[in-house]
């Protein structure tokens, strides 16, 4: 299992899209066998901060599975208005330090 994590930088008045286009994108990710969980959650300090963390598979079922897959087109084209707004997405292994 690896974990994916999509920070973003979201305007205030683009805060309401954003969390409907997500929210569409989800029932792709709902669908993707590759997808294990996800988690869209939103900044307390700094309410323009978004952070999207997706459990998969594995790095390879995410970048090959999923994004060569037919869940991808309609999960992207939702989210697709944002994109230029991701300020980092990267995928991280879990350690033990964990409850």
């Amino acid at each position: 299992m690896i974990v994916e994590y999509i920070r973003y930088t979201i305007p205030e008045d683009q805060a309401d899209d954003f969390l409907a286009a997500y929210a569409t994108a989800a029932a792709a990710l709902d669908a993707a066998p590759e997808c294990l969980s996800y988690e869209l959650s939103r900044g307390h300090e700094e309410p323009e901060r978004w952070i999207l963390r997706i459990e998969w598979t594995s790095a390879a079922d995410h970048e090959q599975g999923f994004r060569g897959g037919p869940h991808f087109p309609a999960f992207f084209a939702a989210i697709r208005p944002f994109v230029d707004q991701i300020d980092e997405m990267k995928h991280y292994e879990r350690t033990a330090v964990a409850t």
